[in-house]
């Protein structure tokens, strides 16, 4: 669940402490279940599938792994998994929409477990999607490689940011400005904030063992959004859809360590991606 900007500025003001190796296993636990819950969500997107299916499965398999699901009731939320179709960029409630051919579906997870967070989403395709969407789709997913490219000790939150946006906008698509990645520990929301736009050399300095989420959320229109009435669904303003991937990663000298992974999604021959 990515952090909004402006609720967000006096968390990230806190200093920022890396982790412990024990802590990081904790949070390497954590980040497995949750890849290991968006691949069962997967397992059943398709038409004809409700997105309060998708919570309920996402919901029962965290809970019968002895975690919780850290979405729910956080600031009030009401569901396991924010579940954002189409023209929602983050924060959709599950319902009883009918998923249908051609739509895009961006699963957002999170789980508590042993004290620790877990939190990555992936957006899955149901059924067959047009050309501009399946890009939309493999262009936001290779922005977060590149910012986790970026996610080296002495590097700095803006070098992450620059690698998305520039890759992203590259393509025609735009990065969404109220929204961003964040650390992530004891608490879902740490310090410091992690945009998905920025300048190189600029921002919060990364530093070994931090423990980080990345998210890119990105337009296949503009970059402007609206808040729902409901007080949680981001959506494009222009009503084109956006895609939303997210991995938790270890700040490491040289290269980032994955947390989570897409390995249980993308290695699932059932599994549509």
């Amino acid at each position: 669940m990515d952090a909004q900007v402006c609720s967000s500025l006096k968390i990230f003001r806190k200093m920022v402490k890396p982790k412990t190796e024990e802590e990081i296993e904790l949070l390497r636990e954590n980040a497995i279940l949750v890849s290991k819950t968006l691949a069962e969500v997967g397992k059943i997107v398709a038409p004809g599938v409700t997105t309060l299916e998708l919570n309920r499965v996402a919901e029962t398999f965290i809970r019968d792994n002895g975690a919780i699901p850290s979405f729910l009731g956080y600031d009030g939320f009401p569901a396991a998994l924010c579940l954002s179709v189409n023209d929602v960029v983050v924060h959709g409630f599950p319902s009883d929409y009918v998923l249908k051919e051609g739509d895009i579906v961006s699963v957002d997870c999170g789980t508590l477990y042993k004290g620790y967070n877990g939190d990555s989403a992936y957006t899955f395709p149901v059924g067959e999607v047009d050309a501009k969407t399946r890009r939309l789709l493999d262009v936001t997913k290779e922005s977060l490689y590149r910012g986790i490219g970026a996610a080296v000790a002495g590097n700095r939150t803006g070098d992450i940011g620059y690698a998305v946006q520039s890759y992203a906008e590259s393509f025609g698509f735009s990065v969404v400005r109220e929204l961003e990645g964040h650390g992530i520990g004891k608490e879902m929301h740490e310090a410091p904030g992690i945009p998905n736009y920025g300048r190189r050399g600029h921002g919060a300095r990364l530093t070994d063992g931090m423990t980080i989420c990345i998210e890119p959320m990105i337009n296949a229109g503009k970059k402007d959004v609206y808040l729902a009435r409901n007080g949680w669904a981001v959506h494009t303003a222009d009503h084109k859809n956006a895609a939303h991937y997210e991995l938790t990663v270890v700040i490491r000298k040289g290269k980032a360590e994955l947390l989570s992974t897409f390995d249980f999604i993308e290695k699932d021959g059932n599994i549509k991606f």
